[in-house]
């Protein structure tokens, strides 16, 4: 479970954490970045020290709290190496606390311990650490889960952890990690073959608050402006709780995610201005094709490679995804066409919108065309959420077709298909299917639901609502 905490004081906004947060940090009180204060209570079974669950107590003050959803229902038994990776503000770190109080609550005193990476210096620092505590566990715990927050915050955190693993000192322990750095989690993992254990699956996505789940905890006090609360919100547990509580997107929050944004722009060298130019042009082309050389050039970038530096960077941040065009015939994807790069966390397409949409409102008085980009990103992030809940290797791929006549949004499989209109549509408007996809099935979201043979209309709401 997972809510929203209160507006930060200006030592939050340094240091990232809550106002709630802030507050367990003197007296008696546990100092959330001791590390072995956290252990020793974890080893103790002493769950109700206070300050030892710092963004869990926040929850007790939150407008409202999200169940959330991105297929890890339950961690496995088994030893081995899970990989959550997903974007600040989704709720990673506080999931992880609800998984040590469990752990420990279950399985009793001494099965999890706790790592933080902010606080790591390098991967040799890291294997120390991952080595010490390793041997720390109860003897006869019935499981041992090590958890590491934020393991991309170590440089080269796969080369500490392979070395602690081939050392066989893990070999009885779940060492579940998060990171912010997607690309850091998924190509670290891909250097660890055969060294995750027997886990059926051992990678995944943290997720967007489903709208069903949204509606749940604020759809009552939101009324008619839930839809566009929840597009303004992209799913972000903290901003929609605070979206049911004042109907407004408080410009901390706004702050966090460009900061983290800007963060990742510096680590990585690039330059903060060539980030707003494009973040522009990814707002500006919408739901157009858009080939890196017209971005290069139209973001005064130096050329088409660093274009694509940057779509890679940010599609390594799980905030934009690339929609290439896709051939039929061949049932593959068309990379050297202009692929279209739609927002798939639409919390970062709001900080970035020229617009500086804050309120459902604000949303409503857009252009149609600029609402029309709106509904087709946010039906590119449910369709990313549902595939990375089923596992797919790369959810963020959502290829589009086009024709000399016709075009369909997204392809997400190889005979089903979704267009996104803003306004009324039939499916007279859609004739052309079946005679070009004889055997294909085509979802319309537009204003006008409606049902035909392999067509059918729904609306923004409607899709949304669908369970995956």
């Amino acid at each position: 479970m997972h809510g929203a905490a209160p507006a930060p004081s200006r030592r939050g906004r340094e240091t990232g954490l809550p106002r709630a947060l802030l507050n367990v940090l003197d007296g008696d009180t546990l100092n959330v970045v001791n590390v072995e204060a956290v252990n020793e209570a974890l080893l103790a079974g002493r769950l109700e020290r206070p300050g030892l669950f710092p963004r869990l107590d926040a929850l007790r003050d939150a407008p409202a709290v999200f169940g959330l959803e991105f297929g890890l229902d339950d961690l496995p038994a088994e030893p081995g190496v899970i990989l959550i990776r997903g974007a600040r503000q989704y709720g990673k770190s506080t999931w992880l606390e609800g998984a040590m109080r469990d752990t420990v609550g279950r399985h009793g005193p001494g099965t999890a311990l706790f790592l933080d990476g902010d606080y790591l210096r390098d991967s040799d620092h890291l294997a120390s650490e991952l080595s010490r505590l390793g041997a720390a566990f109860r003897p006869d715990a019935p499981v041992r889960r090590l958890f590491v927050d934020e393991i991309t915050a170590v440089a080269e955190w796969e080369r500490g952890l392979k070395r602690v693993l081939d050392r066989g000192e893990l070999r009885r322990i779940l060492v579940v990690t998060t990171g912010s750095r997607a690309t850091d989690l998924r190509r670290g993992g891909e250097r660890l073959p055969g060294r995750k254990g027997k886990l059926g699956r051992t990678t995944y996505v943290f997720l967007p608050v489903p709208y069903a789940e949204f509606l749940r905890a604020g759809g009552s006090a939101l009324g008619r402006r839930a839809l566009a609360s929840y597009v303004l919100s992209g799913g972000s547990p903290v901003v929609c709780g605070e979206l049911i509580r004042g109907g407004r997107l408080p410009e901390w929050t706004v702050e966090a995610v460009r900061d983290w944004i800007q963060g990742e722009c510096a680590r990585s060298r690039r330059n903060r201005r060539s980030l707003v130019a494009v973040m522009q042009q990814l707002h500006r082309h919408g739901g157009t094709p858009l080939g890196q050389t017209k971005l290069a050039r139209e973001a005064g970038l130096a050329n088409n490679t660093v274009a694509a530096g940057w779509i890679e960077m940010l599609s390594d941040l799980l905030c934009v995804g690339t929609s290439a065009a896709w051939d039929p015939n061949r049932r593959s994807e068309m990379p050297r066409k202009p692929a279209k790069f739609p927002f798939v966390n639409l919390l970062a397409a709001t900080v970035w919108a020229p617009e500086a949409p804050r309120t459902a409102d604000d949303l409503r008085r857009l252009s149609p065309e600029r609402q029309g980009v709106w509904h087709e990103w946010a039906v590119a992030q449910e369709i990313f959420r549902r595939a990375a809940i089923r596992g797919e290797p790369e959810p963020e791929r959502l290829p589009y077709w086009q024709s000399d006549e016709h075009e369909i949004d997204f392809v997400s499989g190889d005979r089903t298909f979704i267009e996104v209109k803003r306004g009324p549509c039939s499916a007279l408007d859609f004739a052309w299917f079946p005679r070009t996809f004889p055997r294909g099935r085509l979802t319309v979201v537009c204003s006008t639901p409606f049902e035909a043979d392999r067509i059918r209309g729904v609306t923004l709401d409607g899709f949304l609502r669908e369970a995956r």
